[in-house]
């Protein structure tokens, strides 16, 4: 069926017909990849610490009514992510698989912001286009048992935009990390001397100008290197860089499947029968002939349906959307690496080390009875250290702590405020929030600046640095 001219070269493009099989190993790697992460929840005992023996959660604005599931049905439903990742990665019932993964792991996604990390919406992210896309249509036993047409060859729509999305998000997390602390080494000159052991070049982190080099070298290979992935000639070594990156921060920081699973997806940038063309070379270089994996690359590619104006349009969108996420911190005139103005959702990756100090003091409105809370008690430290460094988060708790005060000790009503400090990337400790508002009675708002937070108050702390670097222009947050 020819396509309409009127429809343009973006319809044509993406309806070319190309093979299927790059699509199927990221299929199979995710999946895989997906069921490993299920299992180290599991001996983790994450479910049970997060959502069973937690008291508080923290949903997203307007999602409070997604609560956690009682026992044993908290645990099943996270079987279910488990079991439907598998089925995604062999390829059996995928388009169900698919879309009940999504479901589930959305689901445990929206119980708590505390719980947010980059990977989980960088999975869900890739789930959705992966349930767009014909990915069973090679390598699965869909196609196998005849449960989906057996063909080698796909359009070329699901491969453009796994390959937009994954540009999208290695470019602004280069992008977000053009700031005054992290070209200046921090807070890598923080975290890095802490790992000497960890990999074989740990002992170059003695070595202050290493660091920041390395910093500097991060923000190229994500706004530089990122884009070299479209083209051929350079297309492997700046993957084998990555590798190289990747594998290293596995190495140096408890950051979960998102080094694999970033290795994984970047695949997709090579040839789409790439894996025809290694098991080619592979028999050649071992004698065995040049016969290749069955992929029929001497026939010429059938032409397929074009692209429905319906994918074409909701890409689109799709796409626009993840363009305005992470600048929407630019609406903001503070530091978002401060008041987290912006932080979810924009890419922004290990650019910030905090530590706090102190708690929360709440006084009983009828009594004037006053009581220091520390939250580590109610949290945990981890989940601690989160809350009191989100502003909007520790908001929320100040609320719930109120409503515990009301039925666990018969108070009437509740003023909590902040008592604590924070430092970021090394600086002096400083109030985050302001210590005389009383944090139940403030307002959230979602496009301007919240006046409960204190701005920060040194920029660009000199005490953090090496006393070679020079001072940086760069003062705008």
């Amino acid at each position: 069926m020819p396509i309409p001219e009127k429809t343009g070269g973006m319809r044509t493009r993406l309806s070319e017909t190309i093979s299927g099989q790059s699509l199927a190993v990221v299929r199979i790697l995710f999946g895989v990849i997906l069921v490993w992460d299920y299992f180290r929840y599991v001996n983790a005992g994450r479910i049970l610490h997060h959502y069973v023996l937690s008291s508080v959660q923290f949903p997203y604005f307007n999602l409070e009514f997604i609560k956690p599931l009682p026992e044993p049905w908290i645990h099943i439903a996270w079987g279910v992510v488990g079991v439907s990742a598998a089925l995604v990665a062999i390829g059996l019932f995928f388009r169900v698989a698919i879309i009940v993964f999504i479901l589930s792991f959305g689901y445990f996604f929206l119980l708590d912001r505390v719980q947010y990390l980059n990977h989980n919406y960088m999975v869900l992210l890739y789930a959705v286009l992966l349930a767009l896309s014909p990915a069973n249509k090679v390598w699965s036993l869909d196609a196998l048992l005849g449960l989906t047409e057996r063909t080698r060859w796909i359009p070329h729509w699901p491969v453009f935009a796994l390959r937009l999305q994954t540009e999208i998000i290695l470019i602004f997390a280069g992008l977000v990390k053009i700031t005054d602390d992290w070209l200046r080494g921090q807070p890598l000159l923080i975290w890095l001397p802490q790992n000497r052991d960890a990999v074989f070049y740990g002992a170059l982190f003695e070595y202050d100008f290493f660091i920041v080099a390395a910093s500097w070298g991060v923000v190229a290979l994500h706004i530089i290197g990122a884009p070299l992935l479209m083209y051929r000639k350079t297309r492997l070594p700046v993957f084998l860089i990555y590798v190289f990156f990747h594998v290293s921060n596995a190495a140096l920081f408890n950051i979960g499947i998102f080094p694999w699973l970033t290795i994984a997806i970047t695949t997709i940038f090579f040839a789409p029968d790439w894996p025809s063309q290694v098991w080619q070379w592979i028999r050649t270089r071992a004698g065995m002939g040049m016969k290749s994996i069955p992929d029929h690359s001497d026939i010429a590619a059938p032409s397929l349906r074009p692209v429905g104006m319906g994918i074409v349009s909701l890409l689109c969108v799709w796409f626009v959307i993840q363009l305005i996420l992470p600048v929407r911190q630019a609406i903001f005139p503070n530091l978002v690496g401060w008041t987290g103005d912006g932080h979810r959702f924009s890419w922004r990756m290990r650019v910030y080390s905090r530590q706090v100090e102190g708690g929360y003091l709440a006084v009983n409105t009828a009594t004037g009875q006053q009581y220091s809370v520390d939250p580590v008690e109610f949290l945990g430290p981890r989940t601690a250290r989160y809350v009191m460094t989100r502003a909007d988060i520790s908001r929320d708790f100040a609320i719930w702590l109120e409503k515990r005060l009301q039925d666990n000790s018969g108070w009437p009503s509740a003023n909590i405020y902040a008592r604590y400090t924070v430092s970021l990337n090394g600086r002096p400790a400083q109030a985050f929030l302001d210590p005389n508002v009383d944090l139940t009675e403030t307002t959230r708002n979602l496009f301007r600046p919240d006046p409960w937070i204190l701005p920060l108050e040194t920029r660009a702390s000199t005490e953090i640095l090496p006393e070679w670097f020079p001072p940086l222009p760069l003062q705008k947050p």
